[in-house]
């Protein structure tokens, strides 16, 4: 089985984590319940005719893949995986609302086109003139995941040396309305700070994009190394804890093992169970962290997760506002991300220094 290193990482997200630099040095506290991404200098990587075309998901992807491949230093890679839960929405709303509008006669196609979710990948291989193999995932909330299952098989197969691997989602707003409305997110203003306080359901909805470089060969730049990912549709909290530990199993890991956990808690009352169960029980003394008070919900979510544990073995430093609790950890080697989306589409993803 082949290696497979984390080479760089770009990231656009409500944080300030466009600039390579810092790694949440300045954090930033809302009191919304939806929230836009802070929007990064597109200009520097966009021409203004072009970006004026483009939907805020497939700019938020340039961007954070040029990060990626900049800090690589990569110019065209074997492969681009791009994964979206829900694509282009706010390109989908406008002609679904062109359709209702005009009563189904005298559409423009443009929205229609824009609005596919291969939008992204398709933009980015467009702007590197890269024919290479260009897919998208869209698997609900395990979109990243899959995009690295393909990456690992394909290092494995020996069919790509160096891959670009994304996740991408934007907000739309008649989208998040109807979320809204079924309470998946949470009622009226919420400080961010303290999203697991809240005891409420629903969390904080926002959107972000973050891309990594992957690669058999390890390098100057390089992050991590990325072990597995497994993926699992349905779950009960009795059967998680055993899964995790087959997990492990499989990669030669054991629970004592794992230097920090970061978990997906997004402050949903109803299915914070989860993690709680883990952090009650085979993770009880083990460095917890998460993220979502930071990025928010959405689709491909997880990618920011991955961002921060790529970050933290890296630099061997975990911010405070990372932790739920407080433990001396000297250095950390493994790290295992555990997510879900309302019980539903469960990943584990283990990655280690290297």
């Amino acid at each position: 089985m082949s290696h497979c290193y984390i080479n760089s990482v770009g990231c656009i997200s409500i944080q300030h984590t466009s600039d390579q630099t810092q790694f949440l040095d300045e954090v930033v506290i809302y009191d919304k319940n939806v929230i836009p991404v802070i929007p990064p200098n597109y200009k520097a990587y966009i021409p203004p005719v072009a970006a004026r075309r483009m939907a805020k998901g497939v700019k938020m992807g340039v961007v954070a893949s040029n990060l990626a491949l900049k800090e690589a230093a990569v110019e065209s890679p074997d492969a681009i995986i791009t994964g979206t839960g829900m694509g282009c929405l706010i390109d989908s709303e406008k002609f679904l609302a062109a359709i209702i509008d005009n009563d189904e006669e005298y559409l423009t196609p443009t929205s229609f086109i824009q609005s596919t979710h291969n939008t992204v990948g398709a933009q980015v291989a467009l702007g590197l003139k890269c024919n290479a193999y260009n897919f998208t995932y869209v698997h609900a909330a395990v979109s990243f995941e899959s995009c690295l299952i393909d990456a690992q098989l394909m290092l494995n197969e020996e069919e790509a040396s160096t891959i670009l691997v994304g996740g991408i989602d934007e907000l739309g707003p008649i989208t998040t309305k109807y979320h809204e409305l079924v309470h998946h997110v949470k009622d009226g203003e919420i400080d961010t700070s303290k999203l697991l306080d809240s005891k409420t359901s629903g969390s904080i909805f926002a959107e972000g994009a973050a891309f990594f470089v992957l690669s058999d060969k390890k390098q100057e730049s390089t992050y991590a190394q990325f072990i597995d990912v497994e993926i699992i549709s349905d779950l009960s909290i009795e059967a998680l804890q055993n899964r995790v530990h087959n997990f492990l199993d499989q990669n030669n890991v054991s629970s004592k093992d794992i230097d920090a956990v970061v978990l997906g808690n997004n402050g949903d009352v109803d299915y914070d169970d989860y993690y709680k169960e883990l952090q009650t029980t085979i993770f009880a003394d083990t460095q917890q962290l998460y993220y979502k008070h930071l990025s928010g919900e959405f689709s491909t979510a997880s990618s920011f997760g991955f961002w921060i544990a790529s970050k933290i073995l890296k630099n061997q430093q975990v911010p405070d506002v990372l932790k739920m609790n407080i433990k001396e950890v000297k250095t950390y080697k493994n790290i295992l991300l555990y997510n879900q989306y309302r019980g539903k589409n469960h990943s584990l993803v283990l990655i280690q220094s290297c």
